[in-house]
Order: C-alpha cells, then sequence, then structure tokens
C-alpha cells in the first residue's frame, strides 16, 4: 500500500486495538479472548460465551446462574413497547422492527448510572427476541404471545418463542452453536459503526441502532436469507453446479462466499455444516444440503472460493423452522454481547473516529449568479456497490 493509495472499504487498513476477537487471516482461526471458537462451540452455551465476550473471562456456575437468572428476568415487554409492535405494519423489514424497538427502549429505559452498559446489554439481549417474536406472532396469527417462556438458555428460548413449545435437543443444540459463532466477529461492519457512534460518547442504545442499521444491509446480515433462496432454486445438484460455474464465468457474486477475514476457509463455515448436515438427516432435507455441498466443493475446487459462516446457517435456521424473513435479525440476537463489548473497550480508551479522506472534486472556482448560468447543475446520483 503506498502512501497515495486510497483502501476502498478500509481494507487491510488497521484502525484501533482490541483484547475481544482475534480473526486471523494467517491461520484462518478465529478466538473470542483467546479461547478458539471450536472449542467453544463444541463446548460453551451461549450465556458462558456471552459472559466471556463482555468480561474477559468464561464464568463460574455460580456466575452463569446469576447471568442466567437475569437474562429470564429482562424478558418481558415494556407495555408500551408491545402496543407499538403492533402498530408496525407486517410488511416491514425485521431489521426495521428491532431498530425502532431498540430505539423506544432507550426512551423508556436509557443508560443512565444505575442502568449502565451491562444492564443495557443484558436487556437487549433478552428484550430483542421478545420484540421480534411478539411482532411476528401478532402479525402472522392476531395473537399476542408470552414472551415468558422458562427456557433457561437463549437458543431454545428463540425456539420456544417462535414454536410455542419447548425445541427438540437437537435443534436446541444446532442454535446454540450457532449463536456461538455468531456472537462476535472483530471490527466488521456493524460493530465499526457501534464503535464510531460511541466515540462521540452518544448512549449505548444510540450505538446499537447505528449497529442494526448496518446490520440491515444485503451485503451483510441479510446474508443468510440471500443463500436459502439462491439454493432452493435448484432441482439437482448437477444443475446447481452448472448454474453456479456459469455465474462465475460473468462474474456474479454467489451468496454465502467469501470472508475479507481470511484467506482460505471460514473457521466458522466447518462447525455450521456439521450442525446442518445433522439436522438435514434428521428432518429428511437431505438434497438441499447436498446441493449446497456440491456447489461449496465445486467453487472451492474451480476458484478457491470458500464459504462463510452464512451458508450452512441458512439450512440451520430453516430446519428450525424459522421464517426465512426472520434469518436476518438472528445475527443480531447473537450478536449483542459482541456490541456491548466493543462499545465498552471504545469508552474504555475513547478518541473521536473522524478518518480522513482525499478529495478529487472541481477545484476552486468562481460563484455564478442564477441569471448567467446555462445549464443546471448535475443532481445527485446514486452509486451502486
Amino acid at each position: 500500500m503506498t502512501a497515495l493509495s486510497v483502501p476502498r472499504g478500509l481494507d487491510g487498513v488497521v484502525v484501533d486495538e482490541t483484547t475481544i476477537c482475534l480473526a486471523d487471516k494467517q491461520t484462518d482461526r478465529l478466538y473470542y479472548r483467546g479461547y478458539a471458537i471450536e472449542e467453544l462451540a463444541a463446548q460453551a452455551n451461549y450465556e458462558e460465551v456471552f459472559c466471556l465476550v463482555t468480561t474477559g473471562e468464561l464464568p463460574d456456575k455460580q456466575q452463569l446462574a446469576t447471568q442466567r437468572e437475569m437474562l429470564q428476568r429482562a424478558r418481558a415487554l415494556p407495555a408500551a413497547i408491545a402496543e407499538m409492535l403492533e402498530r408496525i405494519p407486517r410488511d416491514c423489514h425485521p431489521m426495521d422492527v428491532l431498530r425502532t424497538g431498540c430505539s423506544m427502549l432507550g426512551n423508556l429505559e436509557p443508560e443512565t448510572k444505575d442502568n449502565d452498559l451491562a444492564a443495557v446489554g443484558v436487556r437487549l439481549s433478552a428484550c430483542l427476541p421478545s420484540m421480534l417474536f411478539y411482532w411476528h406472532h401478532f402479525h402472522a396469527t392476531g395473537k399476542r404471545i408470552d414472551t415468558d417462556t422458562g427456557e433457561s438458555g437463549l437458543a431454545a428460548h428463540i425456539l420456544h418463542l417462535l414454536h410455542g413449545r419447548s425445541p427438540p435437543e437437537l435443534e436446541r443444540r444446532a442454535m446454540e452453536a450457532n449463536l456461538v459463532v455468531y456472537a462476535e466477529h472483530d471490527f466488521n461492519a456493524s460493530t465499526f459503526a457501534a464503535r464510531v457512534a460511541a466515540s462521540t460518547l452518544t448512549d449505548a442504545h444510540s450505538a446499537f441502532v447505528a449497529a442494526i442499521g448496518t446490520l440491515r444491509g444485503a451485503l451483510h446480515g441479510s446474508a443468510n436469507a440471500a443463500v436459502l433462496r439462491f439454493l432452493e432454486k435448484f432441482e439437482s445438484l448437477d444443475s446447481a453446479e452448472k448454474a453456479v460455474l456459469e455465474m462465475l464465468t460473468q462474474k456474479k457474486r454467489v451468496p454465502g462466499f467469501g470472508q475479507r477475514a481470511y484467506s482460505k476457509s471460514d473457521p466458522r463455515n466447518a462447525i455450521n455444516r456439521e450442525w446442518a448436515k445433522k439436522l438435514a438427516a434428521e428432518k429428511g432435507s437431505e438434497k438441499l444440503f447436498d446441493i449446497a455441498e456440491r456447489i461449496e466443493n465445486a467453487l472451492l475446487r474451480e476458484r478457491g472460493m470458500f464459504a462463510n459462516l452464512d451458508y450452512y446457517t441458512a439450512l440451520i435456521y430453516k430446519n428450525c423452522g424459522l421464517p426465512v424473513s426472520l434469518f436476518p435479525p438472528m445475527f443480531l440476537l447473537a450478536r449483542v454481547c459482541g456490541l456491548i463489548a466493543h462499545i465498552a473497550e471504545q469508552r474504555a480508551n475513547n478518541r473521536i473516529i473522524h478518518p480522513s479522506s482525499r478529495y478529487t472534486g472541481p477545484g476552486p472556482r468562481p460563484f455564478v449568479p442564477l441569471s448567467e448560468r446555462k445549464a443546471a447543475a448535475p443532481g445527485f446520483r446514486e452509486e451502486t456497490a
């Protein structure tokens, strides 16, 4: 990188230091606070990871019990938010629902000395699922659900809110592992947006709203939904491979592939693939899994392209009964702990984030009176990626 180069998308630019997460491009490994993601996904529940990411250490038995108790108590929706959710149109994007709900919660329960960042994190982690599924069920069935499921963990709680019953063990375990792999991932777009907001010394809810708006984008949190819609187009393994190879020749993007943080593989993908395969076998949906695997192998073989965590997540969510419209907000429900940790870290050693740019517009020129102008100035033009 030369002194005059402009790294688009801040690619390769180190903007700060962090102790929270290491996405190691040299080894294609991922660590939360020094713990390998493979070990956490296999041995830890989400609440343990929540404690690890937000406090720096894994909890002991008493700390974990306390954490779960706090999260369970914080699931109830304020009446004002329940009323608001009923007024939000049913065709709204679910991320818009959570963005609005988070902002409203900040009005009702603002961050204060007594309601500090840690308390806000617990409340958001517990309350955002309640908001999402209350809104979903009200507009899908007209029913007002009880958001107190009695489940001790977030994975079972989410599936119980969705289906109205305790989930089968395999679905719970698959969801648990998926929440763990989504919990944190360095300075990704939404996390960086939260840190930029936090650097201005705004409140935690405002920083979360910035993150949610960023996460809503098609190139970020909506990728898992795009994967399922893409995979379900194909009738056979051969037609799927042929189609994606044609897409490569046409330089079209294949959903669920590529991750800037890694060089040859996304370490979270293997974890998701394992759970997606187990669920497919139990649900009798092996064909869709086989299509996904065939595409993955073809792209790796032909172009060295590797699947990211969103790819098999789509199959996990489908086999857990989630409507595809609810795929994107699941990312946020898992990422609350990561966002809280980054807001805290930004505040602890803060300097307002204010990058520079290289100006490439017109040079100095005299003002032209309106009566002497021959043509209107060009209007705003939207640039596409």
